[in-house]
């Protein structure tokens, strides 16, 4: 069982490709920290999960480092994908309910004729979110975790071969609804974004400090509904900046519109701004 979370040791992951109706399935094992071992029938890299266990104190976490860095070097791998393509990637996390998925929608819809936006859809089960993403229009494919609490770099890399985004574009990658393991796994992502609701409490960033310090923005959503919960909306802010001094926050309501357009305004930029370095190393 997973110490940060609680997550179970094995599961399976399953990619489908909404379109095709294709699904690809992994299992995985999750270690003690946290770290997903995954592997197909056709991997020649299985590992056990009674071996690990079976393996002394010392020799455990040695795996799980090395685990670990096998992830963040496909991380790395999938950085240089997205960099050759243009491509900015987004890593969207929350607790279950903040609002990703109808944020998500509200913005490819409102941006599709400026921005070409694909998305990775992460959840334990069901297709749920995919099916509505993919009412928008858009491209996506729904990994599904089993078990597992959080996506991965070798998902990221699996689902991004069927998803196959257009160079010059954005990919949206709505990870589990979690506020632990998620912040711990680089996927490639340029930036990391937290979703947190005004439903949830203003001490979020104090209760859950990594995520708030891995990310690169925080959207505070649901802020229309300030008048009926009790919610600092300056606290929130006030621990958010103490636990990280330069993430960059924005206020939104996908219900009425209000402080959308700061944000779509930093996604158009922050792809412009891709687009002009790569000519600028060129």
């Amino acid at each position: 069982m997973c110490v940060t979370c609680g997550c179970s040791n094995d599961g399976e992951t399953k990619i489908t490709n909404l379109e095709t109706g294709e699904a690809e399935h992994n299992h995985h094992h999750t270690l003690s920290d946290g770290t997903v071992i995954t592997h197909s029938h056709s991997h020649d890299t299985h590992i056990e999960a009674s071996q690990i266990h079976t393996k002394i104190h010392n020799t455990t976490i040695s795996l799980e480092q090395d685990i670990l860095a096998k992830n963040n070097l496909i991380a790395a791998q999938n950085r240089g994908w997205f960099k050759g393509r243009n491509i900015l990637a987004l890593n969207l996390m929350s607790s279950p309910g903040a609002g990703k998925t109808t944020l998500l929608t509200l913005t490819i819809n409102d941006l599709k004729h400026q921005l070409s936006i694909s998305v990775i859809e992460g959840d334990q089960e069901t297709a749920n979110d995919a099916k509505k993403i993919k009412e928008t229009g858009s491209k996506v494919i729904q990994i599904n975790t089993g078990t597992g609490c959080h996506l991965d770099a070798s998902m990221i890399d699996r689902g991004l071969q069927q998803l196959n985004p257009p160079m010059n574009s954005v990919v949206m990658i709505e990870n589990v609804g979690n506020l632990v393991c998620p912040a711990l796994f680089d996927l490639g992502e340029q930036a990391k974004v937290v979703i947190l609701s005004v439903t949830e409490g203003e001490d979020k960033p104090l209760k859950y400090p990594h995520i708030f310090r891995a990310s690169d923005i925080m959207i505070l959503t649901k802020i229309d509904l300030l008048p009926y919960v009790d919610f600092d909306v300056q606290k929130c802010i006030e621990y958010a900046t103490q636990v990280n001094p330069q993430i960059k926050i924005f206020q939104v309501s996908a219900t009425t519109g209000t402080g959308l357009e700061n944000w779509y305004a930093w996604l158009t930029v922050s792809l412009s701004d891709n687009s002009q370095i790569k000519r600028d190393r060129a």
